[in-house]
């Protein structure tokens, strides 16, 4: 192979001489979404570290098949099936969930950072509009599917002395109580604005102490009584023993490249979620709907 200039994006000239193939057979494999790319102004442009990416996923057996790459979203009972998986595969691969948020999740899939992105925004009602809409700001959105995990119960968490404050929202919502938000991009921080502008409020209006980076690092910090109140998924507030006041249901779902979807690991994982075991921990933790896991929800074709 001819290694091309440095540059973040190549033509299909470019790919062509890079992998020895002829150029016709680089603009039928991009059409047919076998190469990972995206047309802009007409023209087909390649990243070429997805490119590099893919050579060494076309190894034989695959060399990256040996490791699934997990982020975006939290959720405590993937944490807990990510768990069971590695044991069962040992030292012979790698499963990592590292936990970051819906939209960042989704920046670090495209860019070839991780395999899969777990993502939940708004209500499950939604999710068919909602999800899809942020996977197409994505120039590779073309090359993914979407894969249901979970459906969630989410609302307000707090420690179980102030759980009557939970019903009483006015009262918890006045500047005496101490909030924690989230970052710019999680489900959890648009679930929140959502329900403040329900009320004609802000974060803004609120006695907001600081920021969690995820809903375990909020729920920890209010069960240590750094914050009185914060919004999360209802298995976050089982896993730390807070009281919890649903507010409604979200759809979890894991986004991945189509190819990603038939790893061994990957399924693996969904083998281990539909388990009796993880059923019951569901149950143990709260809130969590395991019906429809690992159906295919959604393709760009």
């Amino acid at each position: 192979m001819t290694q091309p200039t440095d540059t973040l994006f190549m033509n299909a000239k470019q790919v062509a001489d890079y992998l020895d193939l002829n150029e016709k057979k680089v603009y039928a494999m991009a059409n047919e979404r076998q190469l990972p790319g995206t047309k802009v102004t007409g023209k087909w442009l390649f990243p070429k570290t997805l490119i590099d990416r893919w050579v060494m996923e076309s190894c034989h057996s695959g060399m990256l098949s040996d490791r699934l790459i997990i982020t975006g979203s939290d959720d405590p009972l993937l944490h807990w099936v990510v768990g069971r998986v590695s044991q069962r595969i040992g030292s012979t691969g790698l499963v990592n969930y590292s936990a970051t948020d819906s939209r960042l999740g989704l920046s670090q899939l495209a860019q070839g950072f991780a395999d899969v992105c777990c993502l939940h925004w708004g209500n499950e009602s939604e999710r068919d509009l909602r999800h899809p809409a942020l996977l197409k700001r994505h120039a590779l959105h073309k090359q993914w599917v979407m894969v249901h995990a979970a459906s969630r119960e989410f609302g307000l968490m707090m420690r179980n002395e102030h759980h009557h404050l939970g019903q009483d929202v006015e009262q918890a919502l006045s500047l005496r109580y101490r909030w924690l938000t989230r970052q710019e991009g999680a489900g959890a921080r648009y679930h929140f604005d959502s329900w403040l502008a329900e009320r004609g409020m802000a974060g803004t209006d609120l006695n907001l102490v600081g920021t969690a980076f995820s809903e375990r690092e909020l729920a920890a910090s209010v069960a240590r009584g750094e914050a009185d109140f914060g919004f999360g998924c209802h298995g976050i507030a089982g896993e730390l023993g807070l009281a919890f006041v649903p507010l409604g249901r979200e759809s979890f779902d894991l986004v991945m490249p189509q190819g990603v979807y038939f790893r061994q690991h990957l399924q693996q994982l969904f083998a281990v979620m539909q388990s009796p075991d993880t059923l019951s921990q569901a149950q143990r933790l709260g809130g969590y709907d395991l019906t429809d896991c690992g159906k295919l929800i959604w393709s760009p074709v």
